[in-house]
């Protein structure tokens, strides 16, 4: 007993990375995120939400829901114990539209400073708040073209991004809780409502073409509905991309479905029902008005805008996938350098066709190790998950899928497996074939190599007309063994070469 108590207390004195927390105090639900560490990817140990419809009865009453008050005083008491327990600092409360706009917000404000004392609030502007979430989608999609469009239930913020550049900004009393309430509930009152308010934005057609980014939790409970529906094999919102008919067609149905239908929709969330067809609504008209090709769904917004804040430039100017395949790195990998060395030997084979596929690439030598420490059995199934469900925000579905196929060959996964069927699902069949040329020779470096650099310095691979020709330097520790030999012929039939070994 004596012996653990001391491996515990050892284990516990390992410095822990700093935690910070964000309270959004929204006119539909309040909710508390903790992030751990300072870092491109966010990680968030600690989310919880609950839906209490401050801004009900709003519009009628230019007052915050007085029931609501109540209970949101008691959540966010928890929310400050929580964030407390959890050695958060700083912690932040953002208000939004329904504390601005109401006539009770300062007595509201002045309340909550006594349950959550010395924690900093801030009642943000419509311009502030849409800046903000522009801030978190950034960090996911660092090059966003298009519309930003962030729905709550008490405003709409919109933003006009130009490749990773904020541009106008625009905040409508359209969320979803106030939409209903001004069309009293009916949605082709909404739908004109909406029409009329989008007409005072001009500039969002300047985002024709491009993508449309549709922020907040309604939207996302959209995107879910929609992935439910198609069978969709990846139950991650964030980067769920459809195309401009997909998501008119969703629009139409949920704005025109009956409670009952809406009910029986799969993944279709039971304390947003009454609000997801105006949801639905407002993205039906953006998507008229924009003339935006590809919905884009994002899982980042006003609360990681507010994380993105509070980082270095240099880290938040970073590449988003090559930092979190770095990070994955870092924590499961057993070598620093041999990445790299991993790059410069691939980087004779010119298997990359695009500066995508060169960035891939990059990220599969850095994560190509990560399942060192799991148990061989194990290792392939394991670092494929570890990948597809990473929770790195600059990882779009095809990265996702790309690399976990890749690391899963590159650990030997039968090519029949029927967990791959996940990433195969969401590749078409040239990037199912790059993904396996690049598995199989990250499999030879392996086998060569040991992840150790000096023994890869040893070798070396290139094309040679039609020839793929391994040339193993003398005395450096390798040799061409039986292991050598099958996975070498396995890369040139991947690319459809002749296998042949030189000695140097």
């Amino acid at each position: 007993m004596t012996e653990a108590m001391d491996t515990s207390r050892m284990l516990r004195a390992a410095p822990r990375p700093p935690r910070l927390g964000v309270v959004d105090l929204g006119s539909n639900s309040v909710r508390l995120v903790v992030f751990e560490g300072y870092s491109r990817n966010p990680q968030a140990i600690f989310n919880e939400k609950a839906v209490l419809g401050l801004g009900r009865g709003l519009t009628a009453t230019g007052r915050l829901n007085e029931e609501a008050i109540v209970q949101a005083l008691t959540v966010l008491r928890r929310y400050h114990a929580v964030a407390v327990g959890m050695d958060a600092h700083p912690v932040q409360v953002l208000a939004t539209a329904a504390v601005r706009d109401a006539i009770n917000g300062p007595d509201f404000i002045r309340a909550l400073r006594e349950v959550m004392p010395g924690t900093p609030i801030e009642v943000l502007t419509g311009e502030a708040e849409a800046r903000l979430s522009a801030d978190g989608l950034l960090l996911g999609f660092d090059a966003a073209d298009g519309v930003l469009a962030d729905l709550g239930g008490g405003s709409l913020e919109l933003v006009r991004l130009e490749q990773g550049r904020m541009m106008q900004a625009a905040s409508l009393p359209i969320g979803t809780i106030r939409l209903a309430e001004r069309a009293g509930g009916d949605i082709i009152r909404a739908r004109a409502i909406v029409e009329k308010e989008l007409t005072t934005v001009p500039w969002l057609r300047d985002g024709k073409g491009a993508d449309l980014f549709p922020v907040g939790g309604t939207f996302r409970a959209l995107a879910r509905i929609h992935m439910a529906q198609t069978g969709y094999p990846l139950a991650i919102v964030h980067h769920y991309a459809i195309r401009r008919e997909e998501a008119r067609d969703l629009a139409g149905v949920v704005m025109n479905a009956p409670r009952r239908a809406l009910e029986r929709m799969p993944a279709a969330p039971a304390k947003r029902l009454s609000d997801l067809p105006f949801a639905a609504t407002v993205l039906r008209r953006l998507l008229r008005a924009t003339g935006a090709a590809r919905t884009v769904f994002s899982g980042n917004g006003l609360r990681e805008g507010w994380y993105a804040r509070m980082l270095e430039p240099g880290m938040r100017a970073a590449d988003p996938l090559l930092f979190a395949a770095e990070e994955l790195a870092q924590s499961f990998g057993r070598s620093a350098e041999f990445p790299a060395a991993l790059e410069a030997w691939l980087a004779p084979l010119q298997l990359p066709e695009t500066a995508g596929d060169v960035a891939l690439q990059s990220a599969a030598a850095r994560i190509s190790d990560i399942g060192s420490h799991d148990h061989p059995e194990y290792r392939a199934e394991q670092s494929f998950f570890r990948v597809l469900r990473l929770h790195g925000v600059g990882l779009d579905h095809h990265m996702r899928a790309f690399l976990a196929l890749t690391l899963a060959l590159r650990y030997e996964a039968e090519p029949t497996s029927p967990f791959l069927a996940q990433a195969r699902a969401l590749l078409n069949a040239a990037a199912v074939r790059r993904a396996e040329t690049l598995g199989a020779a990250l499999r030879l470096a392996f086998t060569l190599s040991g992840g150790v650099p000096g023994l890869l310095g040893g070798t070396s691979l290139r094309p040679d007309g039609r020839r793929l020709v391994l040339r193993l330097e003398e005395d450096t520790g390798v040799f061409a063994g039986e292991a050598v030999l099958r996975r070498l012929e396995a890369l040139a039939l991947a690319l459809a070469m002749e296998p042949v070994v030189e000695a140097g």
